[in-house]
């Protein structure tokens, strides 16, 4: 069996302390094959927001796939923004801003969405397209296939159109064609799992769209509350997301919502 638990959008320096502590225990419980953090870890792009990001992926000890999101990049120090947008990111997460996660069961890439200069809005180029189409198709086997963005490819809000990743269209076409399973995001602060394919798109084989709420930041949006997925596939041909959600009362994380996805293509 694969677990996999998806993270998104902590948003350090913004963080409830209680929330965190909260998260950390689901994770060493659930003690997953892979952590994969989807972006904006911190809320300014700051060295000790970056710190504090580290201390909590270390405290857990699991490997953990991570990519920047918007606000990794800073905001108001033009001079860092311009000469070395992802130096504090650097500092604490490494260079590879586009990392990969290969074992037996699971095959994660991770693709850098972010470009300091628009700051909000993401894009993927054709070359990253091409880069992450040919990964996939090397691993057409039994593997979990997981293509990792920071904005969304899919939303199901007329308000977050806005939002969608630039190139989406070619992207989610290239994906599938090549094999991937799973498309996950966050950035917008609301989890939801759908089937891709939108009106008038047919693709060559099934994908989803899997979006991350925030993990802990107060930044909660019309009442969403904290969250997290875990992503369990414990038969060939299918896998489970499992939204988790953080109980204010009980002040734990508790399993919620459940969506079957087939891996059949």
């Amino acid at each position: 069996m694969s677990l996999i638990v998806q993270i998104s959008d902590p948003h350090f320096g913004t963080e409830r302390p209680d929330v965190v502590a909260a998260l950390h225990e689901a994770i060493v419980s659930l003690s997953p094959r892979l952590v994969i953090l989807s972006g904006d870890l911190t809320q300014r792009a700051r060295r000790s927001q970056f710190d504090a990001a580290r201390r909590f992926v270390d405290a857990y000890a699991r490997p953990t796939l991570v990519i920047p999101g918007n606000h990794d990049v800073p905001l108001f120090n033009v001079f860092a923004r311009v000469l070395d947008p992802f130096g504090n990111y650097a500092r604490a997460f490494g260079r590879d801003l586009e990392p990969v996660f290969e074992d037996g069961e699971v095959l994660a890439i991770g693709v850098n969405t972010v470009r300091p200069s628009r700051h909000k809005n993401g894009e993927v180029s054709d070359a990253q397209i091409e880069r992450v189409s040919t990964q996939l198709q090397r691993a057409r086997d039994h593997r979990l296939r997981i293509v990792v963005t920071h904005q969304p490819v899919h939303v199901i809000r007329e308000k977050d159109i806005a939002n969608l990743l630039i190139n989406r269209e070619r992207a989610i076409a290239a994906w599938a064609e090549a094999g991937a399973h799973l498309v996950l995001g966050g950035h917008i602060h609301l989890p939801y799992v759908r089937p891709l394919g939108a009106k008038g798109q047919d693709l060559a084989r099934p994908l989803w769209s899997v979006q991350a709420g925030t993990a802990v930041s107060r930044r909660i949006r019309e009442g969403i509350s904290n969250s997290f997925h875990a992503i369990r596939r414990e038969r060939a041909d299918e896998c489970t997301v499992e939204q988790w959600d953080y109980d204010e009362a009980a002040r734990r994380f508790k399993a919620g919502s459940r969506t079957s996805i087939s891996l059949r293509h």
